[in-house]
């Protein structure tokens, strides 16, 4: 018989353990997690401070959308509801269970916002 050389079941080759795999995924997701937080930061800190609400958008993950205490807004996706509280909780901004009262009266949209929205209503081209 010949000799054969066997991979050893460590988790190097792929074929192991796992553990690789779930240690690239933890990796990948804190490097996601630090990247949306340094955006919402970034949102918080060019909007006089933000809060959110964060809302699934079912296997795509989840959508944080991101009030300024000067009325603008904007959103991220994550790709999980858990990395999106995560993300929050790092940037220190404040979460609303729903998009409602007081953080729905912040909101002030722009000429963008209402150019768009008056083009759906009168059957124009959504983007222009």
């Amino acid at each position: 018989m010949a000799d054969t050389q066997q991979a050893e079941d460590n988790g190097e080759n792929g074929t192991g353990g796992g553990l690789r795999g779930a240690d690239r995924r933890a990796a990948r997701d804190a490097r996601r997690v630090t990247r949306l937080a340094r955006e919402i930061r970034a949102f918080a800190g060019a909007h006089g401070g933000a809060e959110g609400q964060i809302a699934y958008l079912g296997r795509k993950g989840a959508r944080i959308v991101l009030v300024g205490e000067d009325g603008r807004w904007g959103d991220l996706v994550a790709p999980s509801h858990a990395l999106a509280r995560q993300a929050t909780e790092k940037a220190g901004i404040t979460v609303h269970e729903d998009f409602a009262g007081d953080l729905a009266a912040k909101v002030r949209t722009g000429p963008y916002e209402w150019s768009r929205m008056a083009g759906i209503q009168l059957g124009g081209a959504a983007g222009k």
